[in-house]
C-alpha cells in the first residue's frame, strides 16, 4: 500500500477553518495542506465526502457516489462570476467553533442555487464543455442522484417508497415526466456536483504537489433514503412494499451495551453476484478516481455481517450472516487490479475476517486507545503491531486522547505509564510517539491529538444522535509549534520520506 513508512492526519473538511460556517474545499483546505507539509506529513485522511442525511453523519448518505454540496467553495464560484462578493459575505453563518448545520445548510444551498442559475445563463464555452463532459462521464450515477434529490426535496419527510404517481416504483413514464417537469432543478443539482468534483480534483493535485496523498473513507452500507436504494432496490433486502426486511448494525461492544442499530438496509449479495458485483465495481472505481488510498469501513461485514430484523429497536437480537467474502474482492481485483484499500477491522474480529484481509494484502488497523488494561497479547499494544497495519491514537469514533485519558481508571492509567515510561503529563504526545515508533507502515493521527485538545473537541460519539460531526478547528491552533514537533518525530522514526542524516 505504501512505498515506505509514512504518517498522516485525520481531519474532515467540514472541520476546517473558514468564514462561512463550515469548512470546505477552498482556501482553508489548501492552507491545511501547507500545514501538513510543514509537519512532515504524507497523508491526509478524511471521512466520507458524500452528502449527509439524518444526524449529519457522513456514514448515512443519500448517495454512495455524490459529493457534499456543503463542501463546495463559494469563493471559487465568486471568482468565476457566478456569485457576488456580497452574496458570500452578507448573512454568512458566524459559527466558528462548531458547524451549525441548521443555519449553514439553507444559507449555502441558496447561494449554490444562485450560482447554478447564473451558470445556466452564462456563455463560457470552456466551462460548458467541462460541465457537459462531467455529466456524460458520470451519468451512470449522476442522473439517478439528481432526480432522487430533486424529488426528495419536493416531499420533505417522505421516504422514496411513499412517493406517488409511479415514482417509487420507477415507472418509465413517471420518470420521464418528472425529468421534463424538473429540468431546471436537475441541471442545478448536476452543476453543484460538477463544482464539487472540479474543486476536489484541484485540491488533490495541490496535495500531490506537496508530497501528500489523499486517504478516503468508504462506508460499507448506504442509507435507505438514498438514490442507490431507490434506483437499485433489487440489490437490497427489501420487501414487496420497498421496506427493509432487516437492517445493519453491530452487537453489544466497547461503545454500547445494546449494540448499535445503524438502520442501513442490507445487501442482497446473491443479486450482486449475478451481476458480477458491478455496482460495487463502479463504486470502488469512482472512489479511486478521488483518492490515493481508501479505508473501507466495517470491513468485517464482508466476511459476516450482523443482521437485525427491521422490527427490532436495538441490535441485541441480531445474528451473524455470511457476507460475500473472497468472491467480491476477486471480482474487484480482476477488473481493477490490486486495490489500495485499508480494512477497518475493529470490533469483533474472527479468523474468517483475518483470512479475508490477508488474502488480498489489505492492511488492518491498530488503535492505541484500545491497547491498555488487559493482557500482553492485546493486538493493539505496540509490541504486537505488524508492518501491514495502520496505527491510530484514536479514530473519529473515539474521544480525543486527552479526553480518553481523563476518563481512565487508575489501573489502566498505571499500565499506560509503565508501558510508555511516562507520567502522562503530555499523554497525547506519548501516544503519538508510540505510534510513530511502531513497526506499522502507516500512522494516522486525529488532528485533535496533535493539538492536545480535550473531549470537548470530539468528532463523534457512537450511538449519540445529536451534537456530533460538528467540531471545527481554531485556525490559530494550526501554528508552527505542533507542526515542528510532529515533523521532528516523523523524521526521527523515518516517516517523513526524507533520507536519514549522515
Amino acid at each position: 500500500m505504501t512505498a515506505s513508512r509514512s504518517c498522516g492526519v485525520l481531519l474532515h473538511p467540514t472541520s476546517l477553518p473558514g468564514p462561512q460556517g463550515c469548512g470546505d474545499l477552498g482556501a482553508g483546505a489548501h492552507q491545511f495542506i501547507d500545514w501538513l507539509a510543514s509537519a512532515g506529513q504524507r497523508l491526509w485522511q478524511v471521512l466520507p465526502l458524500g452528502p449527509t442525511g439524518a444526524g449529519n453523519s457522513p456514514y448515512m448518505s443519500p448517495s454512495a457516489f455524490a459529493g457534499h454540496p456543503l463542501l463546495v467553495d463559494l469563493d471559487d464560484l465568486h471568482q468565476r462570476g457566478w456569485l457576488t462578493a456580497g452574496e458570500i459575505e452578507i448573512g454568512a453563518p458566524s459559527t466558528m467553533e462548531r458547524v451549525d448545520y441548521a443555519e449553514v445548510i439553507p444559507w449555502r444551498t441558496q447561494r449554490l442555487a444562485l450560482a447554478a442559475d447564473r451558470f445556466a445563463s452564462s456563455a463560457d464555452p470552456a466551462a460548458w464543455a467541462q460541465y457537459r463532459r462531467f455529466c456524460d462521464e458520470q451519468a451512470g450515477w449522476l442522473e439517478d442522484y439528481a432526480l432522487y434529490m430533486v424529488l426528495a426535496a419536493a416531499q420533505p419527510g417522505r421516504s422514496w417508497s411513499a412517493w406517488p404517481d409511479g415514482l417509487a416504483a420507477r415507472e418509465p413514464l413517471a420518470l420521464a415526466r418528472a425529468r421534463s417537469r424538473l429540468a431546471a432543478q436537475l441541471d442545478a443539482c448536476r452543476f453543484v456536483q460538477w463544482c464539487f468534483y472540479r474543486q476536489w480534483q484541484a485540491l488533490r493535485e495541490y496535495a500531490h504537489s506537496k508530497g501528500i496523498r489523499m486517504f478516503g473513507d468508504t462506508p460499507i452500507f448506504v442509507a435507505y433514503d438514498s438514490a442507490d436504494v431507490w434506483a437499485h432496490p433489487g440489490l437490497f433486502e427489501l420487501d414487496d412494499s420497498g421496506q427493509p426486511v432487516a437492517v445493519a448494525g453491530v452487537p453489544p461492544d466497547y461503545f454500547s451495551a445494546t449494540g448499535q442499530r445503524w438502520g442501513n438496509p442490507l445487501y442482497r449479495w446473491e443479486a450482486h453476484a449475478v451481476t458480477g458485483f458491478d455496482w460495487w465495481r463502479r463504486r470502488v472505481l469512482h472512489a479511486l478516481d478521488s483518492f490515493d488510498l481508501l479505508r473501507i469501513d466495517h470491513f468485517r461485514g464482508f466476511a459476516a455481517f450482523w443482521r437485525i430484523p427491521a422490527h427490532e429497536e436495538t441490535a441485541i437480537h441480531g445474528e451473524w450472516v455470511p457476507g460475500p467474502g473472497e468472491a467480491l474482492f476477486h471480482s474487484l481485483t480482476s477488473s481493477l487490479g490490486p486495490l489500495p484499500i485499508v480494512a477497518e477491522d475493529l470490533g469483533t474480529i474472527t479468523s474468517d475476517v483475518e483470512h479475508l484481509r490477508r488474502s488480498f494484502a489489505f492492511p488492518g488497523m491498530r488503535v492505541l486507545q484500545f491497547a491498555w488494561g488487559g493482557d500482553i497479547g492485546n493486538p493493539y499494544l505496540p509490541h504486537n503491531h505488524a508492518p501491514d497495519s495502520v496505527v491510530y491514537t484514536g479514530t473519529h469514533d473515539n474521544d480525543t486522547t486527552i479526553g480518553w485519558w481523563r476518563g481512565l481508571d487508575d489501573a489502566t492509567r498505571h499500565h499506560v505509564c509503565e508501558y510508555l515510561g511516562t507520567e502522562g503529563h503530555e499523554i497525547h504526545w506519548d501516544l503519538i510517539r508510540a505510534a510513530c515508533a511502531s513497526v506499522a507502515d502507516t500512522v494516522i493521527l486525529p488532528l485533535q491529538d496533535v493539538l492536545g485538545l480535550d473531549g470537548r473537541h470530539r468528532m463523534n460519539t457512537p450511538g449519540q444522535a445529536d451534537g456530533c460531526w460538528a467540531w471545527r478547528v481554531d485556525p490559530s491552533s494550526l501554528s508552527d509549534g505542533p507542526a515542528e514537533r510532529l515533523a521532528a518525530l516523523c523524521h526521527l522514526h523515518r516517516r517523513d520520506g526524507m533520507p536519514p542524516a549522515d
